[in-house]
């Protein structure tokens, strides 16, 4: 820079391509502490979406808390009075009710209205299963069928309706591809106490229902062609295979090739 009167040099400095990345590189540096450190010791951080959910975790919880203080100062507001009525004569001390009783009705009161959560569950359950079942009813006549064989293996135990057996147990290898019998619709999947599958296909009057699969690939609702896969076997159970026709048991070694 120069002096306008005297055209002299009053000072001068150099802009290299190094020096201004340096500068930069300070200033961004700069910045993100200055940021982090606002973020870190101010009550800014309570408007960023992680924190403001953190922090209304935060007040749900020390709510919780709060409310089973004021329980606890309740029962022993309780228990004061009636000491307090027992020093003056006013109750007898046979009549005492003490802390830990008050606990108990209080438990027994809440323990009360689980068991009506729980029948009401059971009750939507059960109709819930009524419904499903409906769909085995109202049959419809079907033609000669296709019948895919439903997984490689060896039938390890036939069907024996007249010892309640319906279901043929087939045994078979890991991840081998369970298949449809026949098309339909997946009217029900659930999870068997094994931690196995069971799920149903119906198609009009036709009902097949597979048991102990492994890890199922349909869900409720979802249509299936014939030889389609359904699921994958784990190797350790036994796929167990259920044909009714029109509410009538259908023996599988009858009408599948194995």
């Amino acid at each position: 820079m120069l002096d306008d009167l005297t055209l002299r040099e009053v000072f001068h400095f150099r802009v290299t391509l190094l020096g201004a990345i340096s500068v930069i590189t300070i200033t961004i540096i700069s910045l993100i502490v200055l940021l982090s450190v606002l973020i870190v010791y101010t009550p800014l951080r309570n408007i960023l979406p992680g924190y403001s959910a953190s922090l209304r975790q935060q007040l749900v919880q020390e709510s919780a808390r709060v409310d089973s203080l004021q329980a606890d100062l309740v029962l022993q507001r309780q228990y004061l009075d009636v000491i307090r009525q027992v020093a003056a004569g006013d109750i007898e001390s046979d009549s005492i009710r003490s802390l830990d009783s008050l606990q108990r009705i209080e438990r027994e009161q809440i323990a009360a209205r689980r068991n009506e959560a729980t029948e009401a569950f059971m009750t939507q359950y059960e109709q819930k299963e009524r419904d499903r079942l409906l769909l085995f009813e109202n049959a419809m006549p079907t033609g000669v069928r296709k019948l895919y064989r439903p997984v490689k293996g060896t039938i390890v135990q036939s069907s024996r309706p007249d010892a309640k057996i319906y279901g043929a147990m087939i045994h078979t290898a890991k991840n081998e591809n369970i298949l449809a019998t026949t098309r339909g619709v997946v009217v029900s999947v659930e999870r068997m106490a094994d931690n196995t599958f069971s799920l149903t296909i119906q198609d009009g009057s036709y009902v097949t229902i597979y048991r102990h699969i492994g890890r199922a690939l349909k869900s409720q609702g979802v249509k299936v062609e014939s030889g389609e896969s359904i699921g994958i076997a784990d190797g350790e159970h036994d796929i167990e295979l259920e044909l009714w026709d029109g509410g009538k048991h259908v023996n599988p070694e009858e009408v599948i090739v194995w």
